[in-house]
């Protein structure tokens, strides 16, 4: 196909000669945001923001729950952490599925999934039923997240796609805060299993709404779906304007400016090949250390401030503030990622961790430093952690994109799995809070060095194109 007549959408366009090639991406980022692509990014915060309330549900729930059930404390740990397992399956499996058959498809039904197995929560009468529930919940979760991610990467404009994207990725501990004023209102009126009920019926009205949006313009123009298809979802983004509509409707072909890949290759195959394997290595590594380092410290941190020295209700406060930041660091991540090397500013947003932390480290002795210096560091963290997931989206062809995000969050997953258990070796073995945090500023530099080499490798693998 001659990519060389393919010409992006304008309000100048004469529409007696529209474009027989129509440039799908140029036609996004030629336009102003359509209503019709604000309610998608609505809808996938709205995924977002269930997904966060789901995974954080059984943790509110648990004291009556332990009570409830006659469960005791140490056997609840599967029940606790069996979610993570079901989320980091959930994206391994759902990326290379949606990579074939559609991101909404898979959303739907991701959003349906965990919906179901929540109301199935709710139902529990035992440790083991229980501990299987919340495996499916996770699995609808952890299918859920790179899915909405993949599909409104390929429906905003590439101007504006990083800060868009982590905005919506706000929803995510937006979600999961509000989870907790939901659980503390409903459990003392309804029980515990409300919680798990309410969490079952507002994702299937979720679910309703999302199949109302169409499918990845980018992935059927890929996959070659019918060309009305496409048109109807191109139509759909341009709402009213006749124009567009007019040059939609008059185009003879749609192409997607991917970079060239065999489009007989599994998925799997394009992540994993030649071309993107060291910067999909990379993108695993930063992104399984720094969820390595959320987790370890989010876990443990409390009782790291306690044996400190400082009162319960102090560490708890200075714990909070962790996360707190976060969504001042997603949206000044996203603000620079706009703007200038997206890679360089997530790599320079976890070498500033790494700083921050070795000087949190420094500042145990002190509460107005210790609180600052933990303010900080998450506002860091928590910016680049956010990016990353927007960082796979933009590396990685349309061929390949569900897949590349979902597997870098699903192998994440186990950084965090590692993290959380981590806390307590260490612990054991009798580290302390300055060693500990000092030892996490060193995952912090080993992300941000990753992303600096996969920075690297795709500028020496471009150079080497042009040459050749």
């Amino acid at each position: 196909m001659d990519r060389a007549r393919a010409k992006p959408l304008s309000r100048q366009s004469n529409l007696s000669a529209p474009p027989s090639v129509f440039d799908v991406q140029a036609f996004l980022d030629a336009r102003p945001m359509s209503a019709g692509q604000r309610l998608l990014l609505g809808l996938c915060f709205a995924v977002l923001m269930v997904d966060g309330a789901q995974t954080s549900a059984i943790a509110f729930v648990a004291p009556a729950l332990t009570s409830d059930l006659a469960i005791s404390r140490l056997a609840l740990g599967p029940v606790l952490s069996v979610a993570l397992v079901g989320l980091a399956l959930g994206a391994l499996l759902a990326g290379p599925l949606a990579d074939r058959v559609g991101r909404k498809r898979v959303l739907v039904a991701s959003v349906v999934l965990f919906s179901v197995w929540s109301l199935a929560s709710a139902t529990t009468h035992g440790l083991v039923s229980l501990v299987v529930y919340r495996f499916f919940t996770g699995l609808g979760v952890g299918a859920a997240m790179p899915n909405s991610t993949t599909l409104a990467a390929e429906f905003v404009p590439a101007k504006r796609r990083a800060l868009l994207l982590n905005i919506m990725f706000c929803g995510f501990p937006s979600g999961a805060s509000l989870g907790g004023f939901v659980a503390a209102w409903l459990i003392p009126h309804y029980g515990w299993r409300s919680l798990f009920v309410v969490g079952g019926v507002l994702p299937i009205l979720l679910a309703i709404a999302l199949t109302m949006l169409p499918e990845s313009v980018a992935f059927m123009t890929v996959r070659r779906w019918p060309m009305q298809k496409i048109k109807a979802a191109l139509c759909w983004v341009a709402g009213r304007d006749a124009e567009a509509i007019a040059e939609i409707e008059g185009a003879d072909s749609f192409i997607v400016n991917d970079p060239s890949v065999n489009r007989t290759q599994s998925p799997l195959r394009v992540i994993l090949g030649a071309k993107f394997l060291t910067g999909t290595l990379m993108l695993w590594l930063a992104y399984f250390m720094g969820l390595l380092l959320y987790f370890l410290l989010t876990s443990w941190m409390p009782i790291l401030i306690r044996d400190a020295g400082y009162s319960v209700s102090r560490a708890a406060s200075v714990t909070a503030l962790f996360p707190l930041g976060g969504g001042a660091g997603a949206l000044i991540c996203g603000w620079f990622m706009d703007r200038t090397n997206a890679t360089r500013v997530v790599s320079a947003s976890y070498l500033v961790t790494a700083v921050l932390l070795l000087v949190l480290a420094r500042s145990t002795t002190s509460m107005g430093p210790l609180m600052a210096m933990t303010f900080l560091a998450g506002v860091a963290m928590n910016g680049a952690q956010t990016s990353m997931p927007v960082l796979a989206a933009t590396f990685y062809p349309t061929q390949g994109r569900a897949s590349g995000v979902a597997w870098m969050l699903g192998i994440g997953r186990l950084g965090g799995v590692v993290g959380a258990l981590a806390g307590g070796v260490l612990l054991q073995a009798g580290f302390n809070i300055v060693s500990i945090i000092s030892g996490l500023a060193i995952a912090a530099l080993i992300a941000g060095a990753a992303l600096l080499y996969k920075d690297f490798a795709s500028r020496t693998d471009l150079r080497e194109s042009r040459q050749s």
